[in-house]
């Protein structure tokens, strides 16, 4: 982990999200973390918490249960919030974001600014859309599928960029299920005119 304190580059990070325009008011909290492929983000263990967008990079959100097993909440990339949550609670015990990429992330220390960020609106707007984008996609993608082809295809609407599944391994991984499983599903919506293969991996959502 590498933080940057650069004003010339934090504003070149900052004007290459979307959220840009909520953070006008923040310049002087703001900071930048770099992260290697590998790294851990937020982790359990942390002292130091932090509010941070992803700027460039991937990360991957996952749930180590009790018994040691991992079970994957999510998945982030250019623009993905994290430490929202904790700005109204501090009960992730066991929820862990790990860079999958080197990702460049803006960051605010929670520890010194959590109470200016919390008073302030246009930030507080941000937040609300940050959580309510996570309860849709929560909703969509546990609620409603009853089946795992069901899954397999709201992950590929609703997480996946421009519908494109590329690695079975990984989307599999989301999905909690094997990669063999996960082929053989591909199988079968490529049968049914759902899903075309467009490479090694890859597999592509058709519209309807």
């Amino acid at each position: 982990m590498r933080k940057i304190f650069d004003i010339k580059i934090i504003s070149e990070y900052i004007v290459s999200i979307d959220q840009s325009e909520f953070l006008k008011d923040l310049l002087d909290y703001i900071f930048l973390i770099q992260y290697e492929k590998g790294e851990l983000i937020t982790s359990p263990s942390q002292n130091e918490h932090f509010f941070q967008i992803v700027a460039e990079g991937a990360l991957n959100i996952y749930f180590v249960r009790d018994d040691g097993s991992v079970y994957s909440l999510s998945n982030g990339q250019s623009n993905y919030i994290l430490g929202d949550m904790d700005l109204f609670s501090a009960n992730n015990n066991s929820v862990y974001a790990e860079a999958t990429a080197n990702t460049t992330c803006i960051s605010i220390s929670l520890n010194q600014h959590k109470e200016q960020l919390l008073y302030n609106n246009s930030f507080l707007q941000m937040i609300c859309r940050s959580l309510t984008q996570k309860m849709e996609i929560i909703t969509n993608l546990d609620a409603s599928p009853a089946t795992l082809p069901e899954r397999v295809l709201t992950y590929m609407k609703f997480k996946c960029e421009s519908n494109t599944v590329k690695g079975l391994e990984k989307a599999a991984f989301h999905l909690n299920c094997s990669p063999r499983q996960l082929q053989r599903i591909m199988n079968q919506l490529i049968s049914d005119g759902q899903v075309e293969k467009i490479g090694k991996g890859s597999y592509r959502l058709l519209s309807k």
